[in-house]
């Protein structure tokens, strides 16, 4: 499969996504906080290079791809490569510097739910949404086990899974899966053509 194909089929899979969490942020008035980056600061996220595909394939249509790559080659830092705090000693308040393109993780940390050892959907949230909005977050627990849709992580690997499977299962701390993701389109244009139609959509 093309990676033009690919990325659209991740980008389908997060725009269904974003409908799904917009719902249920109507239904349960859960929130984050604005300018809080305390999840995207920690050092341990991981993430498969494919849910950061169509970011790879924006760097390359914008000719930032090489550059980035070298940087994250550069970089010591284990935080994740696209966050930007507002300074070093507020990491834990900033922003994503490219919004649009963040991954799947990104995407369903706070408003998904994992099911624990007995089957039943617990909401994967931070301490600061359980501990700030306390009654909206033990509403929308008991909401859930009532039956309220709450999309879930697994579903969407596994429908990550079906588009590629390799690039889906493999799993690495987020900027190692940031470098595959670019290392991926570098290689796959290295002997064809700038993808022609493209060139606009970036």
């Amino acid at each position: 499969m093309a990676i033009e194909q690919k990325v659209r089929l991740v980008e389908e899979l997060f725009l269904g996504l974003e409908k799904e969490i917009s719902v249920f942020k109507s239904e349960t008035s859960l929130h984050c906080l604005t300018g809080c980056g305390k999840c995207c600061s920690k050092p341990e996220i991981d993430a498969s290079p494919l849910e950061f595909l169509p970011w790879a394939l924006h760097l390359f249509l914008n000719g930032q791809a090489e550059e980035v790559l070298l940087e994250l080659d550069n970089s010591s830092i284990s935080t994740c490569h696209i966050y930007r705090p507002l300074a070093l000693i507020e990491e834990y308040n900033g922003s994503c510097s490219n919004y649009r393109y963040r991954g799947l993780i990104c995407r369903l940390f706070g408003y998904a739910a994992n099911r624990d050892k007995y089957g039943d959907l617990r909401l994967a949230t931070c301490k600061i949404i359980k501990e700030d909005q306390l009654e909206n977050f033990n509403n929308t627990e008991e909401a859930i086990s009532k039956g309220l849709y709450v999309p879930i992580f697994t579903d969407y690997y596994m429908q990550l899974a079906q588009i590629d499977y390799k690039l889906a299962t493999t799993i690495l701390p987020i900027n190692e899966a940031l470098k595959m993701a670019i290392e991926e389109v570098l290689q796959y244009y290295a002997y064809r053509p700038f993808p022609g139609g493209l060139e606009n959509i970036a």
